[in-house]
């Protein structure tokens, strides 16, 4: 499983463990993924994902997953975040046909 945020494509880092002595080791800094339940709106139903602490935090900034996903980039996104998002902008887009 990849150390990547599904929502916004977080992944490793690398660089230098620096001792007192001037030591340098090659080290990797890891992403605070969370295995998260996520409540969609717009399709009833819980997602499961895994995500960053930053991003969950971004997804209650935005006022929710779908607001978050409707406004991110698909570039940054996961396979499975991009199929979530074509599913939540299909209900949207036939809720607002029902109303018109």
């Amino acid at each position: 499983m990849a150390r990547r945020c599904e929502l916004t494509g977080k992944a490793v880092l690398t660089g230098n463990n620096v001792s007192h002595a001037n030591n340098k080791s090659r080290r990797r800094f890891l992403p605070n993924l969370c295995n998260v339940s996520l409540m969609s709106d717009a399709l009833g139903r819980a997602v499961r994902m895994r995500i960053s602490a930053a991003a969950l935090r971004s997804v209650e900034h935005r006022g929710g997953l779908d607001a978050f996903l409707l406004k991110a980039q698909a570039d940054e996104l996961s396979p499975k975040a991009k199929l979530l998002k074509r599913e939540i902008a299909k209900k949207a887009a036939s809720a607002d046909a029902a109303a018109a």
